[in-house]
Formats: structure tokens, sequence, C-alpha cells
């Protein structure tokens, strides 16, 4: 059985379906989580709240060919809820970044996408982190293709001109 035929058996509301939904996308999802969060444990919880918020919407989803898409918007808003909280309260005495890795280029990427708004992190993620189409990020974003891939064009200029940026103030 196909991803396809799973979506659409548990959009009818078998239970069983549903869970092999989840099974096939939790790595996709995890990966999202992680990227958002920082740290395996707040990560799992995503998922796990995915998983939840995913079972009681499940027969809202039309096309059963964007559940994945689908899926990983719902942990996107929940994580984007999550660094919104992060902002506001300090977790266990420890900042949101104190979990990101001691490599240079890692720290890098995440200084140049924190100067991104929230939709343009989104569309980075969902594009260059877990490879939806472009097609299917139009579609769960409501928009034409060519918008899409007008706001990928200038997100990515955005991020090319952080990072010239960085290499000329290493040259003064």
């Amino acid at each position: 059985m196909d991803d396809i035929e799973v979506a659409r058996k548990a959009i009818k509301g078998d239970e069983e379906a549903f869970v092999a939904l989840m099974q096939i996308h939790k790595e996709a999802l995890l990966r999202t989580a992680l990227a958002f969060l920082k740290n395996e444990h707040d990560a799992l919880e995503a998922l796990q709240e995915t998983t939840y918020r995913a079972f009681r919407k499940i027969g809202s989803l039309k096309e059963p060919a964007y559940a994945k898409t689908w899926l990983i918007r719902i942990t996107i808003n929940y994580c984007q809820d999550q660094l919104k909280k992060d902002k506001r309260y300090v977790r266990d005495g420890k900042s949101a970044d104190s979990a990101v890795s001691d490599d240079l280029t890692q720290l890098e990427l995440q200084e140049a996408l924190s100067t991104l708004s929230a939709n343009e992190q989104q569309l980075i993620y969902m594009k260059y982190f877990q490879d939806v189409k472009i097609k299917d990020i139009a579609a769960l974003e409501k928009i034409p293709e060519g918008t899409v891939k007008s706001r990928l064009h200038k997100t990515l200029r955005t991020l090319r001109s952080h990072f010239e940026g960085k290499g000329e103030m290493d040259h003064v």
C-alpha cells in the first residue's frame, strides 16, 4: 500500500492507517522539529503534539497526496508557538540557543536563518531541509507556484547578502 492510499484510509477514520501514516513521516517531522527547537527532548514533544493535533484534524485533510506537507505544517506551527513562548520564558535556566552545535558552520547558518522572517524561515526549512516540492508548498500556502519561486529567490538573495557581508567584515 502506498503513502497516498494510507493517507486516504487515515482520512476516512482508519486508526491503523493513521498510525502507519505517522510512522512513514516520523523521521521528516522529527528533523523539522529539531531544526526549529534545537534539542531532542523538545523535538520529541513536538512530534507527540503533532500526532495529537493531526489525529484530531485528519478528517480535514482534503488531498491525501499532501499528507506529508500537511503534517510538516502542523509541526512547524507547533514549533513556532514554542519558540514564541521561549522568547518570553527561559526554559530550565538555559536559553534556546545553548543547545546549538558548536560547529561554526552550523552556528553561522542558524545566525543567518534567524535574520529571516518566520515565513521566510519556514519556506527555507520546507524547501531545503524537508525537500518539499515547490508545487506542494504552493498548494499548502494556497498561492501560485511563481509566488513561491519569487519568495524563495528573494529569501536566498537575503541569505547570500548576509554571508557576503560576513566575508567583507572578516577582511576589514
